[in-house]
């Protein structure tokens, strides 16, 4: 993997940049659309690429259970067996320690506020706290697989192994991200964990890597929730470990505003002539503010996981193709956006397939979606190019 910086803002922190893998070379800033289980739900690997998603992130927790790390690597790899044409990431594995864990029990998000509801003070994750459905050590964490019940144990050798099997071009160290109910003691403990794993998951991918015809680059992943000195901490600690590049995860604060002081925390002490990833942040109203921080690549499931529920991002918000408004509508999405779905379908067809329940409608939804949040991206490298972002 090669970065190069092309330009940096004299307004901000962001950049535009060109990362160059053995699958393809990605334009920076740039979303990176979740294909969970090697795949971007409802979309065929051809189609991927005509939304103009550059890279993809995989999951490697979902893609041990099923089909599981071996078969995909008697198959050649992630890209030949899903013949995926992007480069490709795989998570290590670290968001489910959160998703199955804290955030199932609490019901709460990355940022709290985005969640509805007040968690009472009783939720609150503190030392000794563990989650239900599984057990977090300083060795890794045992999960209960949400397949067949089987137990499981992820650490971060295993997950390493298990993602140099899956092949994708980069992948990530193990972590623990942390919920944004936990008090600061436990993000203590925490955060000594996940630098424990993130060592011994750079050094465990450099030993796989020798034998690699392909090498992988990893990202370091930063920690430390909302805390200020912890963030600095972790970014300066990350930094020095000697990653290909970083992840910033973990929970973000309580606010969208929150969100943003940990990054202008966070990305000043990493090395800038290595990418930056925000992990599991995008929502369209996020997209320039992450990117004034430094933030080159970003993971999100909004395009996908509402157009899989009836809603379409268009240029004055949002629609929402369940409401009968639209079953009589014979305007496209939207007029501006030049998708093939905006050029050859109405609004009122797509709102009777969804009336109809016939799965065509999310498969439509979710391919204009990803077209106008890649486009929006690519406005907003515009704005850097010319100078006024």
């Amino acid at each position: 993997m090669k970065f190069t910086i092309l330009k940096k803002s004299k307004k901000s922190r962001a950049r535009l940049g060109i990362l160059e893998t053995e699958h393809g070379v990605v334009e920076t800033p740039s979303l990176v659309p979740v294909a969970t289980r090697a795949v971007v739900k409802t979309l065929t690997s051809e189609e991927v690429k005509a939304t103009k998603s550059q890279i993809l992130i995989a999951n490697t927790f979902h893609l041990h259970l099923r089909p599981g790390e071996d078969i995909i690597k008697s198959q050649g790899g992630i890209h030949k067996f899903s013949k995926l044409p992007v480069p490709i990431m795989t998570d290590s594995g670290g968001f489910q320690v959160f998703s199955l864990g804290f955030g199932r029990d609490t019901k709460v998000g990355k940022v709290l506020k985005i969640f509805p509801g007040n968690p009472s003070t009783s939720l609150r994750v503190k030392i000794g706290s563990q989650p239900q459905f599984l057990k977090i050590t300083d060795e890794g964490v045992h999960f209960q697989s949400p397949v067949d019940g089987k137990k499981l144990f992820l650490g971060p050798k295993e997950s390493i192994k298990i993602q140099e099997k899956i092949g994708a071009d980069v992948i990530f160290s193990f972590d623990e991200c942390t919920s944004p109910l936990s008090d600061r003691k436990y993000i203590e403990e925490s955060l000594k964990r996940t630098h424990i794993w993130a060592k011994i998951s750079l050094t465990e991918a450099l030993r796989l890597r020798s034998g690699r015809k392909l090498p992988q680059a990893i990202f370091g992943i930063v920690q430390g929730s909302s805390f200020k000195d912890l963030r600095e901490e972790s970014s300066r600690y990350i930094n020095s470990l000697g990653f290909d590049g970083y992840g910033i995860g973990g929970d973000l604060g309580s606010t969208k505003e929150d969100m943003k002081n940990i990054l202008s925390w966070t990305t000043p002490h990493l090395n800038e002539n290595k990418p930056r990833h925000l992990l599991g942040i995008g929502y369209l109203e996020d997209i320039e503010a992450i990117i004034k921080q430094g933030v080159d690549l970003f993971d999100c499931t909004v395009p996908t996981h509402y157009g899989r529920r009836g809603i379409a991002f268009v240029s004055s918000g949002k629609l929402n193709l369940r409401q009968a408004i639209y079953f009589k509508d014979k305007k496209p999405l939207d007029k501006n956006c030049g998708c093939d779905v905006c050029n050859n379908y109405s609004r009122s067809y797509i709102s009777h397939l969804f009336k109809a329940e016939e799965i065509t409608g999310m498969r439509l939804l979710t391919f204009h979606n990803l077209y106008f949040f890649n486009t929006f991206v690519e406005g907003v490298r515009e704005k850097i190019k010319k100078g006024i972002l």
